[in-house]
């Protein structure tokens, strides 16, 4: 649960200080746990069409000198991070949505 809120939070900080809010002054957090697989998915959406600098924060190595910050988070629980762009019901680019996998254990 501790893993979850702090990836959760780190996302959803870098949404809003990153990224931008929908029009209706919102961005959307939904934790998703595959049965299956085991894994926890958090998703995070924003107005913001990019991610600037991803593959620089996506492929850490999970190795980090000094304090860690924002989605360093991600590599060091064993998780992969992503990001697509987020269409609307008629394909138009909306947004984007970072997600988190994280294995649960």
């Amino acid at each position: 649960m501790d893993i979850a809120a702090r990836v959760a939070d780190k996302l959803v900080d870098n949404a809003i200080n990153h990224g931008e809010p929908f029009p209706d002054g919102t961005v959307t957090l939904r934790l998703i746990v595959d049965a299956k697989t085991r894994e926890l998915f958090i998703e995070v959406d924003d107005a913001f069409r990019d991610f600037p600098g991803f593959a620089d924060v996506a492929n850490q190595n999970g190795h980090v000198e000094g304090k860690p910050t924002g989605l360093w988070w991600v590599a060091h629980y064993k998780g992969c991070l992503s990001w697509d762009v987020k269409k609307d019901d008629d394909g138009h680019a909306v947004g984007k949505t970072v997600q988190a996998v994280l294995p649960v254990g």
